[in-house]
């Protein structure tokens, strides 16, 4: 069986698919999902990916070949027309955004917002922000109260302003959007699958949306 058996409200065998492309550590995601007990499908093909029960969009890369790969092999509109529970990952929820500052990149318009690049304002910034960084004021299905204030993993030189998408806001040079919310599309700027037990109580409240 390719999926695994994950247990959730009517105990049916909940179907996980990671979309592959070409950005980077996809497959952490994938250990990640293991660590929890579920074992997704790593897949390309659009067929799959609309027929999952949960979609995850993850990866670390550049804005303007990733988005250049996607729209041709059309996985673009497949994305934007999923009506199951998403989840972009650090690249991924900059590219579901309006538009990216790197390289000037028209994105995938889900989020109203456009992708900055962090800019210092003191000798001490460096770029990217890199390490572990506390996420607040978090609201929607994703997280718990109990997450609030609580620390996970960050590795970004571009970041989101704080939107009424906005569900988790972080503060590195200025306050940014930690994780978005709109519809069925869910979105962390943060590594959930590199943030421990935080990271992994966030995937499994995605799972079990």
């Amino acid at each position: 069986m390719l999926y695994a058996s994950v247990k959730y409200e009517n105990e049916a065998i909940m179907k996980v698919v990671i979309i592959k492309y070409n950005a980077g550590n996809i497959y952490s995601v994938d250990y990640g999902l293991k660590r929890l007990g579920v074992t997704p499908v790593v897949t390309d093909d659009p067929e799959r990916i609309r027929t999952a029960d949960r979609v995850i969009f993850p990866g670390q890369g550049e804005a303007g070949t990733t988005i250049r790969y996607l729209r041709e092999r059309g996985l673009d509109e497949v994305i934007r027309h999923l009506t199951q529970p998403v989840l972009g990952i650090c690249i991924g929820m900059q590219l579901m955004c309006s538009r990216s500052e790197e390289g000037d990149t028209d994105c995938l318009g889900i989020f109203d917002a456009e992708v900055k690049r962090f800019v210092p304002q003191r000798h001490e910034d460096k770029i990217p922000h890199m390490g572990w960084n506390t996420v607040t004021d978090v609201k929607s299905r994703l997280f718990t109260p109990a997450l609030n204030g609580r620390f996970v993993y960050f590795v970004h030189s571009y970041y989101v302003p704080v939107t009424d998408d906005t569900i988790a806001v972080t503060g590195y040079i200025h306050p940014f959007s930690a994780a978005m919310h709109k519809g069925n599309f869910y979105a962390t700027q943060f590594h959930p699958e590199k943030s421990g037990q935080v990271g992994e109580s966030i995937l499994s409240n995605f799972l079990n949306l």
